[in-house]
């Protein structure tokens, strides 16, 4: 691979000799393992081989392996098993603070049907305190689970020493091996506990298969039934293929760990001290000694974990502790539980070695990780930016993407309820409607409607951004009715990250909407950011008389949506390289085609407004509250991009999305037939939407052809206003 892979703690490839393994079960041997015919023999043959080669590995009986899905399930099973087998005896589990979702997750839906959950503690390098294991035990306890090495920072943390504790007070010990196994020593002896966790995919198994010791005398109440597959403890049929490359894969471990993990250290160490040499005082998160040899974890103090990530992604494939979000940033439990301080926390970068990785692909590395850190330091300087000519690709330049950087809606609505109102008698539309522009009236022929609107990239080529920036500024123009007059730059641009050709280029892509508008952008405001950033203030003209505002649906008109929706999808999709070139090709193509087409058309119109970064269901309550009418939506006649809905499913949802969902769901009375995919397309935070506006329903006809004449194709009728009353939208 051209891209240096450093991220083998969330997933490994598959070894060539396990995937030689498999190969004869791809096709040859495909039988049923409780078959009693001879194919269906030859599957158990290999069954029963994959189970000897796990239980060696770990050093149990081969009938206290049990085959799982992964690393989640065996988890799952251990604990829920437990809970539920032992429940009689008492309902209190110990777990640590650090532990992955996959342990945290399920203890915390134990603590919902009335488990009693003690969460341990750590020090600063993430260590659980035995002693502290021994003071939270009491007679209702019925289960530790205390991972072996954590997942994040390394961290091997004493099992040993609690099970050793925890089994003299009678108490089940389980530990989540997925990180441990291939890289130390695992032995369920040496270690003492009851149950242990392993996942097929972090240690050159495939992904989708894992393994669960059980200790003999260990009772676990089943989660999935069925037939008595794996001696009745798990049901359904054995994935024969992945279990023959689990059980290589742990035959390899067995055969080579000295070797693996001295390779793992080397590795490792050569890029930990290589970091340190550039950066003397670089925070090291994690036991210095007692960690796993492939794992480091650092903290770039001051700088933004997501962006090191995203600049470093073409070159470089590491995983970040933290997210920055506009509002916020989300620091990953474990550092949390470390108390790493926040400004160091954000910056916090993991980097996992592997079998394959090799000493100039560090070197490399390094080189790369000096180039990006560098153009993000505040003291670098423009030699360090990508040089003119080169391929920029924008969005990896922002921690955010478009409209998901706005303040969550119910942040702003709190705060401008705390504002006062204006009273100039001039004011035609102020705060009260939530419109995205304002008016003001200049005398009885002339209002003047003035609007500012600015993102971060949705997009990596620079003149398309600026091209969608503009367009979005224009729109809240159009919404209200009017003709742009004017407009002034508002630019917030990284001069040490990237040079200023890219700027130009921005610029350029915005002068091109504002000449299809047939307006002047004049002058405007540039500051040095830590990203970029652009959009217009735009100034508009209009006759009091003709304003349209959110305010003014009637009962018995009809919704009219101008564009498909799912703008914010397809913008995430592109930021994880995910989003086909047919794709990017519509998705700019719809977010720059200016709504100039429906002012001519909307003059009959009782409401309008566009639909932007609190989407669809967002703007339309905003117009349902300011007119004070309920709505019915029709979802399947609702526009959408290509792809956005298979996006949507696969779970590519940007933040802001999410937050919207959140804010409209106490207004919104979904059909039991619409799914949560369809929720969040309702929702999705869009960039240069279309124009939602409410019509009566004998101006349809017209209002739509003139449209679809304007080149407005996919403009659809998606609903329509309901009685008065409170504001709520029935999606059916």
């Amino acid at each position: 691979m051209s891209q240096i892979y450093l991220d083998y703690n969330a997933t490994t490839p598959i070894d060539p000799r396990a995937a030689e393994a498999m190969a004869p079960f791809l096709h040859t041997h495909f039988g049923n393992p409780s078959s009693g015919h001879a194919i269906g023999v030859a599957a158990k043959k290999a069954v029963d081989k994959a189970r000897g080669q796990v239980a060696a590995m770990l050093g149990c009986g081969i009938d206290e392996v049990v085959f799982t899905s992964g690393g989640s399930e065996s988890n799952n099973y251990a604990i829920k098993g437990v809970a539920y087998a032992y429940r009689s005896r008492g309902n209190h589990i110990i777990t640590s603070s650090v532990e992955h979702p996959a342990v945290t997750e399920v203890c915390r839906f134990l603590e919902i049907q009335g488990y009693k959950i003690t969460w341990l503690p750590v020090d600063e390098h993430g260590l659980v305190d035995p002693n502290d294991v021994e003071k939270a035990i009491t007679p209702q306890t019925i289960l530790v689970t205390v991972m072996h090495a954590n997942n994040e920072v390394g961290t091997i943390e004493p099992v040993a020493e609690i099970a050793r504790i925890a089994r003299g007070r009678g108490v089940l010990v389980h530990t989540d091996c997925a990180q441990s196994v291939g890289k130390t020593a695992v032995n369920v002896d040496d270690l003492g506990v009851d149950l242990l966790s392993i996942a097929g995919h972090k240690l050159y198994a495939p992904k989708g298969i894992g393994a669960l010791y059980v200790r003999t005398g260990v009772e676990l109440e089943k989660l999935i039934h069925g037939a008595d597959h794996e001696r009745n403890l798990r049901a359904g049929t054995e994935n024969v293929l992945e279990i023959v490359g689990l059980g290589e894969a742990c035959a390899l471990v067995s055969d080579r760990l000295d070797e693996y993990a001295a390779h793992l250290a080397k590795t490792r160490d050569r890029l930990e001290s290589g970091l340190m040499a550039r950066y003397p005082g670089l925070r090291l998160n994690g036991h210095p000694d007692k960690r796993l040899p492939n794992t480091l974890s650092v903290c770039f103090r001051g700088l933004e974990a997501n962006t090191i990530v995203a600049e470093l992604s073409d070159d470089v494939a590491v995983s970040a502790g933290a997210a920055c979000h506009a509002d916020q940033v989300d620091v990953s439990a474990v550092l949390e539980a470390m108390r790493v301080p926040l400004e160091d926390a954000m910056g916090a970068i993991r980097f996992s070695t592997g079998r394959g990785t090799t000493a100039d692909e560090i070197d490399r590395a390094l080189d790369k990780i000096s180039d990006v850190v560098g153009r993000l330091r505040p003291t670098s300087t423009v030699a360090t930016a990508p040089q003119s000519g080169e391929e920029v690709k924008l969005t990896r330049f922002t921690h955010g993407l478009g409209c998901a950087c706005k303040l969550r809606p119910q942040m702003l609505e709190e705060i401008l309820s705390k504002l006062p109102v204006p009273s100039d008698e001039r004011i035609i539309v102020g705060c009260d409607t939530a419109d995205d522009a304002a008016v003001f009236r200049i005398d009885d022929k002339t209002a003047i409607v003035q609007t500012v609107d600015f993102f971060t990239p949705i997009l990596d080529d620079p003149y398309q951004f600026g091209a969608v920036a503009a367009a979005n500024s224009l729109s809240d123009i159009y919404a209200m009715g009017a003709q742009p007059l004017f407009a002034l730059n508002i630019v917030g641009f990284p001069s040490n990250r990237l040079p200023m050709s890219v700027l130009e280029e921005i610029l350029r892509g915005a002068q091109s909407k504002a000449d299809e508008a047939g307006i002047s952008i004049i002058g405007g405001h540039t500051v040095d950011d830590t990203e970029p950033k652009y959009g217009m203030a735009v100034t508009g003209v209009i006759s009091p008389e003709a304003v349209l505002t959110n305010r003014g649906a009637s009962p018995g008109d009809a919704l009219i949506l101008t564009k498909p929706i799912g703008t914010g999808i397809l913008s995430t999709a592109l930021k994880q390289g995910v989003l086909e070139p047919d794709q990017e090709r519509v998705l700019f193509e719809t977010m720059s085609a200016l709504n100039r087409a429906a002012l001519e058309t909307i003059q009959e119109a009782h409401a309008c407004t566009d639909i932007t970064g609190f989407g669809l269901l967002g703007h339309l309550l905003e117009m349902l509250t300011a007119s004070g009418v309920s709505a019915e939506l029709h979802s399947d006649s609702v526009p959408l991009l290509p792809g956005a809905f298979e996006l949507a499913a696969a779970g590519v949802v940007p933040g802001g999305t999410l937050d919207n969902a959140d804010h409209t769901a106490s207004r919104v009375d979904y059909a039991q037939r619409i799914s949560r995919t369809q929720r969040m397309i309702l929702n999705d935070a869009q960039t240069s939407g279309g124009l939602l506006i409410s019509i009566a329903s004998g101006e349809v006809d017209k209002l739509l052809s003139a449209l679809h004449r304007d080149g407005r194709g996919e403009s659809a009728v998606i609903g329509k206003i309901q009685s008065t009353g409170e504001p709520r939208i029935a999606v059916v």
